[in-house]
């Protein structure tokens, strides 16, 4: 019972890791022992954050930067991954976009980027690192898939992002839709529907202009518990789900909203 929540010693894979929740759910990790790998389009932003992670927090953080929108690159980014490892404990699809605009003028590219990244590359990177997650999973430990969906994709989105909800549902679904097919390989698989955290992405929604170092009071008091979310409320999240308090928790969509989804 000690080691409950224990991931000491697993190895990670954060997608969409260099800033926002990947981050956040990057630096939990890295700082409960486990060995992670993160990933993002921009390889200076990717290397940048994984050097600073380590020199916080410790351990081992290593960057791939990959444009998990594409099969190809996806392809490629998995076959890297297998070269440096036998086996991956844990894989948390966080990479994600946005496009607002709206619905008269709302365009095609907005809602294929959109799709692309958001449900696509986490339905084909999950695919193609099945190996490593199949030598990971036994009876006892088996393997974790986290998707990161939204709030949005459970109730009507705050923005003009017509493509983003639907996205999210669909990924809440293909979380569903993949824990009944791996869970007897001993992969587990389980969503997070995150709220309002000071992220990139929320910033540009909310006049920030993705500027994360902003007053986020008026979010704050607009949300049940009075706060936004911080790095504890979300890793801590992805860690249960991870760990050995997490293994009886299959085809989950748990929010982590301060109750801006049900609570009001």
């Amino acid at each position: 019972m000690q080691d409950l929540f224990s991931i000491k010693g697993k190895v990670a894979l954060v997608t969409g890791g260099s800033r926002g929740i990947g981050e956040m759910i990057a630096a939990g990790f890295l700082a409960h022992g486990a060995k992670v790998y993160i990933s993002s389009r921009k390889a200076d932003a990717c290397n940048a954050t994984a050097k600073r992670l380590m020199a916080q927090f410790g351990g081992e953080c290593i960057s791939i930067p990959a444009n998990l929108a594409e099969l190809a690159s996806i392809s490629a980014f998995a076959e890297d991954l297998k070269s440096r490892e036998p086996q991956l404990d844990i894989l948390v699809n966080n990479a994600g976009v946005s496009w607002g605009a709206s619905l008269d003028d709302f365009p095609e590219t907005g809602w294929d980027k959109v799709m692309d990244t958001n449900v696509k590359g986490v339905f084909f990177l999950t695919q193609k690192l099945l190996p490593l997650l199949r030598k990971s999973g036994n009876a006892e430990d088996p393997a974790r898939v986290i998707n990161i969906g939204s709030v949005d994709g459970l109730k009507q989105p705050a923005f003009d992002t017509f493509s983003y909800g639907p996205s999210k549902a669909a990924v809440h679904h293909l979380t569903r839709v993949l824990a009944a097919h791996l869970t007897k390989e001993h992969i587990i698989c389980n969503a997070i529907a995150p709220g309002p955290f000071p992220t990139w992405m929320l910033s540009t929604g909310v006049g920030g202009g993705g500027d994360t170092d902003i007053d986020w009071s008026a979010v704050a008091k607009a949300n049940p518990r009075g706060r936004v979310g911080t790095m504890e409320d979300i890793a801590g999240l992805a860690i249960f789900l991870s760990s050995r308090a997490g293994a009886f928790t299959v085809g989950e969509v748990i929010t982590c909203d301060g109750g801006s989804t049900y609570a009001r």
